[in-house]
């Protein structure tokens, strides 16, 4: 049965109470304090690191240091490291990482951090049935702090540990909670960022494992009360069945998925179930602009995104329902001449087979 969202009541917001985290401190409120997205185009990467591709990578380093490219080396099957230069905050922040295969193939966070200068972001992918094995990605890493005015948009992540948030920012000043609902099924609330009356914005959702098993998670459904909103993670194991997990959330509204706007104005995101405010594009006028069209075999969608191929571009996909298929992205996005990016979509059932399945996805430039 699939699963929609909806408006919940003032009973659960209650209950989800009880993990609260309080506001952040006033701070720098426009753009994230640092943030670096990349993509690894081969998955066969050198055990040194090698400059990752060109034309899918930024950084707030750039402004500093405008020579420098975020890079990449592979350490074992499906292990990656990746150095986002210059940016380094330690443990601090949120990550999203996005497969790019059409065999099924996903990836975790096994953990980030820095060194030296750099921030560096440890990646495990494996196989369906879970053996590791290497894959292209997408990667995101990015911090916040302070406050943004609501008119602005919103922009809010969490990472939840073994058993509760190890770290939690809110743009709107509420509170950020996650309550366990059995296993490998969480409920999560982000107070404040919402719009009233509407489902708004986009939810990406990506595994932590530390010990690099095989892990992936999910948004089952997600809703609003008043101005928050409530999002459900599910995660599964190799063979599909729920598991506990450690995971991280991010949550956008008209601004990027690292959080900062103006810029970048050429951002957007889709969802694919289709309710309220989550379909969204700056330069095209606002709400609804994006498209999704499917592909065979059945499961893929070429998602349209008019307009946002200024400059180097990044995608994150999520997947959206009931059970444990999953989405990611088939292939490099395409930069039509319409103009417009092209996002070539696929989600799978557990076996790694394409099944039809909903999913959020985002896209943004750098500008």
């Amino acid at each position: 049965m699939r699963l929609r969202p909806r408006i919940l009541g003032t009973a659960l917001v209650a209950a989800l109470a009880a993990t609260v985290l309080g506001p952040p401190a006033p701070g720098r409120a426009a753009a994230a304090d640092r943030f670096g997205f990349a993509y690894v185009d081969t998955p066969g990467l050198p055990a040194t690191w090698t400059v990752l591709d060109p034309t899918r990578q930024w950084g707030s380093w750039k402004t500093a240091f405008p020579g420098l490219f975020a890079e990449g080396m592979r350490q074992a099957p499906g292990r990656y490291l990746i150095r986002f230069p210059q940016i380094g905050a330690g443990s601090r922040g949120n990550v999203h990482v996005t497969p790019v295969n059409r065999t099924g193939h996903y990836c975790e966070i096994v953990r980030w951090g820095q060194s030296g200068a750099d921030e560096i972001v440890d990646v495990q992918c494996h196989k369906p049935g879970g053996e590791r094995d290497d894959t292209r990605f997408t990667v995101l890493w990015t911090y916040s702090s302070g406050l943004v005015p609501t008119v602005e948009g919103s922009h809010a992540w969490l990472q939840w540990g073994p058993a509760a948030i190890v770290q939690a920012y809110n743009s709107a000043g509420g509170g950020v909670g996650v309550v366990p609902g059995g296993v490998g099924f969480y409920q999560v609330r982000l107070g404040g960022v919402g719009v009233a009356g509407t489902l708004a914005g986009d939810l990406q959702v990506t595994a932590v494992q530390p010990n690099a098993g095989p892990r992936r998670c999910k948004v089952a459904r997600w809703g609003a009360s008043g101005l928050d909103i409530i999002g459900y993670v599910s995660c599964f194991d190799q063979t599909g069945a729920p598991v506990n997990s450690e995971f991280t959330l991010s949550y956008h509204r008209e601004r990027a998925v690292y959080g900062s706007f103006g810029p970048p104005k050429y951002t957007g995101y889709f969802f694919s179930a289709g309710a309220g405010q989550t379909n969204w594009n700056h330069p095209a006028g606002g709400f609804g602009f994006n498209s999704s069209a499917p592909l065979a075999p059945a499961g893929r969608y070429l998602v349209t995104y008019p307009f946002l191929t200024e400059k180097e571009t990044h995608a994150q996909v999520t997947g959206y329902g009931s059970g444990a298929n999953y989405c990611h992205l088939t292939q490099p996005w395409k930069l039509s001449a319409a103009p417009a990016a092209e996002v070539d979509t696929l989600c799978f059932d557990n076996t790694g087979s394409p099944a039809p399945h909903d999913f959020l996805g985002t896209f943004t430039s750098r500008e």
